[in-house]
């Protein structure tokens, strides 16, 4: 097994792991509980502003099973487009097995869980975990990161980053999720992707021939995407700083836990997405391809 495979299963154990914790402390451990509260709070108090609160249900609309159904195929045509059937089946696999793997978790891992703790608003049943919206987007996003070309592989894993955090902090302002239950939806899609991307590397690894041999994209390269999408976000705070300085501090001063729980959020997304870029990254050792392979294996 190439050790690029070794490192998706290292990255997929790494997911479970912490997808196991992260129930375990959402519901077991009293102070986490309190701050996925206390995060929820600082999201849905943002909620009862009428531009606030379109914006947030079109974006987690996206994820709802009616439009979703038609974004699925996308990445799977693109990996068609593409010359790449392997490719193609393995994101079918990714955006099949995460969703599902969701959907059984929700009622086999559910426990009690405040149904109000404001006591107007609707209550969050316990299967809630983890987040169907977060597992469909980050899916999504990692799936099509797979099925482009390498070149632009960091800017489509930064946007597809940003579109799964930003779906997630739509529907945790419209109340239908605990913070909780995004971090189980990212590492569940997260898991399933590095998974089958080992099983992609090993059979690349099979063939001696099958090296890629384009250029490697550099750490330089796959954080730069990621690197001007926090500064679009830092940029678009700025101007919510500037523009309302005194309500924008006292927010964040009164919701500090939410503060570093919405940066937890995006962090996790841009991690998530930046490891499956670097996993996929090609070696530039290995004996060079013969005019025959090349015509024969077409990587990428």
């Amino acid at each position: 097994m190439v050790v690029r495979a070794r490192w998706a299963l290292a990255g997929a154990a790494a997911c479970v792991v912490l997808l196991m914790l992260t129930w375990f402390a959402a519901f077991h451990i009293g102070a986490v509980r309190s701050a996925d509260r206390a995060i929820f709070s600082g999201f849905y108090e943002l909620s009862g502003h009428g531009w606030i609160d379109r914006l947030a249900y079109h974006l987690a609309s996206l994820c709802d099973p009616t439009p979703y159904v038609y974004f699925v195929p996308i990445p799977i045509i693109i990996a068609l487009a593409r010359g790449r059937p392997r490719v193609a089946v393995a994101v079918a696999v990714i955006l099949l097995g995460a969703n599902v793997t969701t959907h059984v978790l929700k009622p086999l891992l559910q426990e009690p869980r405040e149904a109000s703790f404001f006591g107007w608003m609707a209550p969050i049943y316990g299967a809630s975990w983890p987040s169907g919206h977060a597992t469909a987007a980050m899916s999504l996003a990692l799936s099509t990161v797979i099925a482009v070309p390498p070149r632009i592989r960091p800017a489509v894993a930064a946007l597809g980053a940003l579109f799964a955090v930003a779906v997630s902090y739509s529907f945790l302002t419209l109340g239908w999720h605990f913070p909780s239950d995004v971090f189980g939806g990212f590492l569940v899609a997260g898991a399933w992707t590095l998974v089958v991307v080992a099983g992609l590397l090993a059979i690349e690894g099979r063939n001696p021939y099958a090296q890629r041999k384009i250029d490697p994209v550099s750490f330089a390269r796959t954080l730069g995407p990621v690197g001007a999408a926090l500064a679009a976000g830092t940029f678009l705070a700025t101007i919510a700083l500037v523009t309302r300085p005194h309500a924008v501090v006292a927010y964040a001063d009164a919701h500090k836990t939410f503060v570093v729980g919405a940066l937890a959020i995006a962090a996790l997304g841009f991690a998530i997405s930046t490891v499956l870029v670097l996993t996929l990254t090609p070696s530039d050792t290995g004996p060079a391809p013969t005019a025959a392979h090349r015509r024969r294996w077409r990587p990428g």
